[in-house]
């Protein structure tokens, strides 16, 4: 019985698997197959044409290189300021008691409950107040913003489930708060850092609306808003718009099995307490 069990629970997981994995089998079908072909009747799965023509034309074109860097370029300046300023709050909200704490914990998780579609013109009426409209400067404050309610949450959930008993041991030994943190409580939070870092990084590099809205400009705009441009008027190039979001597609693959490990342990310990 135990071994049927586990055989059944093989078969759920392969099928999961397969239901999960088939959209991104059919778009490397559709990648590799001249767009004349992609909607044949009946469907085939085995391209009648093989070609790499799609992927080439993507990796010569300047302007999709450019996309690729400018998503590289906010994606990881986002992670570096959220991460900051995110393990300051924190650690903050998780060792001190003050005034107000709760309202503040509660007004962060509110935030996280508004639609971005709502904030997208004083989002828009703010940038062009500061004159960083159509930069990279104004795709990272804004993603910044996005990013930070749940970075702080999660690392404030991480830091509480560290004993406080260890900052008064550090304390007592004579280490400063600046010592206890970044020399003793970050290099037990990687799990948390890890997890924080990688949604960070998965929510700049997927956002269209505000790309699409705060920039202009081919030379600072994205790769989501890049693969829109493969839309036409008449024609859709289906077969370089499957390859463009493969490619996009790669770096979050490998970031994410990576860091599997630290990324489901990141996640798993940071509920908030009390």
């Amino acid at each position: 019985m135990k071994k049927r069990g586990k055989y059944l629970i093989y078969l759920l997981l392969s099928f999961a698997s397969f239901f999960v994995g088939f959209p991104i089998l059919w778009m490397i079908a559709m990648s590799v197959r001249p767009n004349t072909e992609i909607f044949t009747i009946p469907p085939s799965f085995i391209p009648r044409t093989f070609t790499l023509e799609p992927y080439i034309s993507v990796l010569k074109n300047k302007d999709y290189l450019r996309f690729f860097s400018n998503s590289y370029v906010v994606a990881l300046i986002t992670v570096v300021f959220a991460l900051l300023v995110a393990i300051l709050a924190g650690y903050g909200f998780s060792r001190y008691e003050f005034k107000g704490k709760k309202f503040l914990i509660i007004f962060i998780i509110a935030i996280q409950t508004i639609p971005p579609i709502t904030m997208l013109i004083p989002y828009f009426s703010m940038i062009v107040y500061l004159k960083i409209y159509d930069t990279l400067l104004g795709l990272i404050v804004t993603y910044t913003s996005f990013c930070l309610p749940y970075a702080i949450l999660m690392l404030t959930g991480y830091f509480n489930t560290i004993p406080k008993e260890l900052d008064e041991a550090v304390l007592i030994d004579g280490g400063s708060r600046f010592y206890l943190l970044f020399y003793v409580l970050l290099p037990i939070a990687v799990p948390g850092l890890i997890a924080t870092a990688v949604y960070t990084f998965l929510l700049c590099w997927n956002e269209f609306l505000f790309a699409l809205t705060l920039t202009k400009s081919i030379s600072v705009r994205t790769i989501p808003v890049g693969i829109s441009l493969l839309m036409g008027q008449q024609v859709y190039q289906w077969n370089q718009i499957m390859s463009t979001a493969l490619i996009g597609s790669f770096p979050i693959i490998c970031l994410y099995l990576f860091a599997q490990k630290y990324f489901i342990s990141g996640l798993s310990a940071g509920s908030i307490k009390g």
